[in-house]
């Protein structure tokens, strides 16, 4: 009788990654029989490069933040198990190799965690927090889903969770002006996020919230050890955090002004 190999869906968000995108499909090659790529109303050739490795592409017009976006990838994979990947990922000939002995064993009860390598403006960093930093992207189709969070979802699952040994490289920051974007971007989606939940802040309260940031990537998590990068890292982590209390603050000041 002949063992059918488990067929993998790799699912990805994206807008405006084309500088990213071929490099994280090209990793992959060989590994995933599906590419569903969800795309957010990309200006640049995203969808062109997504097309040219055969995924299929789906452009929703409204973006409801990053958990239910990609649980829309979610629902069109189709194959018997799902890897998760952002465009700023890459997968190592190494971790390609250990995903196909999990798929070949066909432990259906079974979530992956991959410790994941971040790099900031080109450096790998191995401390402030960043190391080791384990993502569940690997599950068995229909036994999870994400989290309906705006920004930092995660993978719910009741599965086992198992380690995976070899890393998912994430090239999270090119430069700084990358740095500044994200810092913008992520502070105003973890403020809506945090207002919606009843959340409220002040100036004092943002300068708080930043200072101690900035205290745990660089001491408690050991950023100094990363050198320039870890300071520079643990800056940017605190900016985030002040930026997103602050405009936590500024929408209370809009509720009092138009409380509707």
């Amino acid at each position: 009788m002949t063992h059918t190999r488990p067929t993998l869906s790799a699912i990805i968000i994206t807008r405006n990654e084309a500088h990213n995108l071929h490099d994280c499909l090209q990793s992959m090659h060989g590994l995933v029989d599906e590419i569903i790529v969800v795309d957010s109303q990309s200006t640049d050739a995203t969808v062109a490069i997504a097309q040219q490795y055969g995924a299929k592409v789906a452009q929703p017009a409204d973006w409801p933040g990053f958990g239910p976006q990609k649980n829309r990838a979610l629902d069109l994979a189709t194959c018997d198990w799902v890897f998760s990947i952002d465009a700023d990922e890459r997968v190592t000939p190494e971790l390609a190799a250990e995903i196909k002995r999990v798929l070949q064993a066909g432990d259906a009860d079974a979530a992956y965690k991959l410790p994941r390598l971040s790099s900031y403006c080109g450096k790998f960093i191995h401390h402030a927090g960043w190391q080791p930093d384990y993502v569940l992207r690997l599950f068995k189709r229909g036994t999870a889903k994400f989290s309906d969070d705006l920004v930092h979802e995660r993978v719910l699952s009741e599965q086992t969770v198992v380690a995976l040994r070899h890393h998912l490289l994430h090239y999270s920051y090119l430069n700084f002006s990358q740095v500044l974007s994200k810092v913008d971007a992520y502070s105003s989606a973890s403020a809506k996020q945090a207002y919606a939940r009843g959340k409220r802040s002040s100036v004092a309260g943002a300068l708080g919230h930043g200072a101690w940031a900035f205290f745990r990537t660089y001491v408690i998590r050991r950023g100094f050890l990363d050198g320039a990068h870890g300071l520079a890292l643990s800056i940017s982590n605190a900016e985030t955090s002040y930026y997103k209390y602050l405009k936590l603050w500024h929408m209370q000041l809009a509720e009092e002004v138009d409380p509707r």
